[in-house]
């Protein structure tokens, strides 16, 4: 490997995970403000929490976490639940592609550091089945990122599949071929070019995985795509910070164009290298492709939740709540989450897109939320409602609060279930305990608090002219929504 023996300094390695997505595959229960990567959908976790478990055994910083504002506190309360730490999470003002994402997230990483780390780039929606063999490739990475190759990883190829991007290895960079130069990226191909690309054993299926370090990335993007560079910069340069958030500034970032990091740089440059990797890798970009990489029952089916399936076949059938019976069914997705049911063919499931699009045209709820909506003091569920009214079951996490606040349309009746409340309403302040309740009239300022130990359970009846969320008025907020 001649041409990259003289490596720098070792340098320290920092992960960014990037936690986009616009919560359209997978749905019903993938949504736009709760998209695939804060599902459980392949094991305990989330997928953002495997993401960042599989770099336990990687000598590395915390990660640097990349998402919209929108997903904040989800990725904020889904780190803590996983008991992961980070160095910042980086709020994009709207979406623009890989790019941009990763400028910020290097600008951010060299304002942190003296030294120029390593950025190892990931998605926090993938699927890796062979941690040890993922940790591998990146090892395989380092010297390369540390001479400063941009690197990406390549996903030896188990079948000619149609929707994934390619990358063409050209000459291998040592005898024992663990990394080849880049000779070209390709689009998703036909089935029959697929094929071929499989019998040859040249091309690997793009993971839109990374490693490169922060300066020569930003090098390489100076020279190819100086405008979005400069966007990038001056956002980060007039950025604003809030807790663990860094928020670069809105107005410079709207103004970046939406590119991915393969057309932005990697198609451009000349140091592009791939490292094979054989992981159990997976996008899992649709409920199909979900069912390919579950376990399966000896009649072909995946299950999960409460399900009973009768001379059916070939199919995957996952409840949330209610029982789900099948019978005769072969090659079909059956989703039930909190509000909505998906019944599809297996081979149709890339039209759910259509599904998502007709939602949002009627302007919709179960295009953009679930039942349930995750907050950063908690969750409320709403159970029910009516012309006039509305019951939400509320939980806040211990040691939690909702912002100080009015309403100017609805009054509420909280009955605490479980744990200890303390209320603020008017200018009274008081504990509400299990099987006691209180009543916050209209356009009282008042605020909920959990000062104990274990979550505060409650149920709150709403009951007004409007029931919205957009009639709170926050007066205080120690989460910065004010």
């Amino acid at each position: 490997m001649s041409e990259v023996s003289h490596q720098s300094p070792a340098s320290v390695i920092m992960p960014v995970i990037l936690s986009g997505g616009s919560g359209t595959r997978l749905w019903p229960l993938s949504r736009k403000l709760f998209p695939k990567q804060f599902l459980a959908l392949v094991g305990e976790c989330s997928m953002l929490q495997d993401t960042c478990k599989r770099l336990i055994g990687i000598e590395s910083l915390a990660p640097l976490l990349i998402c919209g504002d929108d997903h904040r506190f989800t990725v904020a309360e889904q780190l803590r639940e996983a008991k992961v730490s980070h160095t910042g999470i980086v709020l994009e003002p709207a979406g623009r592609n890989t790019a941009p994402a990763v400028a910020l997230a290097a600008l951010q990483s060299m304002q942190q550091r003296t030294e120029d780390p390593l950025l190892l780039v990931l998605a926090a929606d993938h699927v890796i089945k062979d941690v040890a063999a993922f940790q591998s490739s990146v090892s395989r990475a380092i010297p390369l990122a540390q001479a400063g190759k941009l690197v990406t990883f390549g996903i030896v190829p188990t079948a000619p599949e149609t929707g994934y991007g390619y990358i063409r290895k050209a000459a291998a960079l040592d005898d024992s071929e663990s990394a080849f130069t880049v000779e070209e990226f390709v689009e998703k191909p036909d089935l029959e070019t697929a094929q071929e690309y499989l019998r040859t054993g040249d091309f690997y299926w793009n993971s839109g995985m990374f490693m490169f370090r922060a300066s020569r990335f930003l090098d390489e993007l100076r020279q190819f795509r100086p405008d979005i560079l400069s966007a990038c910069e001056q956002a980060m340069r007039n950025a604003s910070f809030d807790v663990d958030f860094v928020r670069p500034e809105k107005s410079a970032f709207l103004a970046c164009a939406d590119e991915s990091i393969d057309y932005a740089v990697m198609e451009h440059t000349r140091d592009a290298v791939v490292v094979p990797m054989s992981c159990g890798w997976s996008d899992v970009g649709s409920w199909s492709a979900l069912w390919e990489i579950s376990e399966k029952d000896e009649a072909g089916n995946t299950s999960r939740g409460d399900v009973i399936l009768q001379d059916s076949q070939n199919c995957f059938v996952q409840s949330d709540r209610k029982l789900i019976a099948t019978i005769g069914l072969d090659s079909v997705v059956v989703v039930e989450s909190d509000d909505a049911i998906l019944v599809a063919a297996k081979d149709r499931v890339q039209d759910i897109k259509k599904i998502v699009e007709r939602l949002k045209s009627d302007q919709r709820s179960e295009a953009q939320v679930h039942r349930k909506v995750y907050r950063p003091w908690g969750y409320y569920d709403s159970i029910d409602s009516g012309a006039r009214f509305q019951v939400k079951r509320i939980v806040v996490n211990p040691g939690a609060q909702l912002s100080l606040q009015m309403h100017h349309h609805r009054a509420e009746h909280w009955i605490v279930v479980s744990g200890t409340a303390m209320v603020i309403c008017g200018e009274k302040e008081f504990m509400v305990t299990e099987n006691q309740s209180t009543y916050i009239p209209l356009g009282e300022v008042h605020r909920l608090e959990n000062p104990g130990s274990i979550p505060l359970e409650l149920i709150e009846v709403q009951s007004g002219s409007y029931l919205g969320e957009d009639d709170i008025v926050r007066l205080k907020d120690r989460y910065a929504r004010v």
